[in-house]
């Protein structure tokens, strides 16, 4: 999964290794993928794979049993085991994902800052109201003002235009460099790290925006207590 190491990769070649059909659709393995399946809070891609023989219009792509499932149509002709084609991105739905991914994790970043000793839990990076939960309890906190302070701490790193990173590191080092290191993460290899700037990271598998600039603004939509969680709303500019 290429964009594992760079998310703002958008093409690739590859060489088809099945391809199947399911429930009607079309179902491509590749030995080598640039689209992100979906999981980790994050929709997948969508995009084209083509050779000369024949052009397959990539509907939607999961991860089942370690391997990547493209799964859509061929708009024409077909593909043989052994051939090899390139793959696109839909570019504009990736780089949607990716904003609002980054977007998720400036939440994180200002949940951090004011130090609140929330935990981190899941993330909803959906187009369709998207948001970040965590662990704890508001109690009598002024909602508003949370708001308000989520909104200007992650508004001013925007503005800022931090670069955002991909590192591979040690469980251990990722304690240094990241707020939260969920215990499923393995002990005996390197895990991915999505840093902002270079003091802020984030155990990722998704992908992102290149400069925190490219999330151009958001804002906080609602803070909630759903027991025995809080859940964060947040949405991006122009989504």
């Amino acid at each position: 999964m290429l964009y594992l190491e760079d998310f703002s990769r958008l093409t690739c070649e590859a060489t088809v290794q099945s391809i199947a059909r399911e429930n009607e659709k079309g179902v491509v393995a590749l030995d080598a993928t640039v689209f992100y399946p979906q999981g980790g809070g994050q929709p997948y891609d969508t995009g084209m794979i083509e050779s000369p023989a024949g052009k397959f219009l990539v509907e939607e792509v999961r991860w089942t049993d370690g391997i990547v499932r493209h799964i859509g149509h061929f708009e024409h002709g077909a593909f043989a085991a052994g051939e090899n084609v390139s793959c696109r991105v839909d570019a504009q739905r990736r780089m949607l994902h990716s904003r609002i991914h980054s977007a998720g994790h400036l939440v994180d970043f200002a949940v951090a800052q004011l130090a609140l000793g929330w935990t981190p839990g899941k993330g909803y990076h959906f187009p369709q109201g998207p948001y970040v939960e965590y662990g704890g309890m508001l109690g009598d906190a002024d909602r508003e003002k949370l708001k308000q302070d989520i909104e200007r701490i992650g508004s001013e790193i925007i503005r800022q235009g931090k670069e955002v990173s991909v590192r591979f590191m040690s469980k251990e080092d990722m304690r240094a460099l990241c707020r939260f290191v969920p215990e499923n993460i393995p002990d005996n290899k390197p895990g991915r790290v999505v840093v902002f700037g270079n003091t802020f990271g984030v155990p990722c598998g998704g992908t992102h925006v290149t400069n925190l600039s490219e999330i151009r603004g958001f804002s906080i939509r609602k803070i909630k207590q759903e027991s025995p969680n809080i859940r964060v709303g947040y949405d991006i500019a122009g989504s």
